[in-house]
């Protein structure tokens, strides 16, 4: 079923593990864009090949999210501080 904007999901991933630069987990075949959600601390995240650290990255923080439609398998998360949680919805 597509959604109002033209995406079709394709699933759900919780990542709780952010203590080192992290890629996305389990991408489904044909994913195009990813909705990504943060909670319990901020995250920073780069696509450009370069790990992020907790002090270099575009900055995400608690209860933000963002749609990125670039290379899925190239973006990179890390928390800013213990216990971040992001929670991914895939589409295509």
């Amino acid at each position: 079923m597509a959604t109002p904007y033209g995406f079709t999901p394709l699933g759900y991933d919780q990542v709780t593990s952010l203590g080192s630069a992290t890629n996305l987990p389990s991408i489904p075949h044909g994913a195009i864009m990813v909705l990504v959600s943060c909670s319990t601390a901020a995250v920073r995240w780069r696509d450009d090949g370069v790990a992020p650290t907790a002090s270099v990255g575009m900055p995400l923080a608690v209860g933000q999210e963002f749609q990125y439609a670039g290379d899925l398998a190239g973006i990179q998360f890390i928390q800013q501080a213990s216990g971040a949680v992001l929670d991914i919805s895939y589409y295509r």
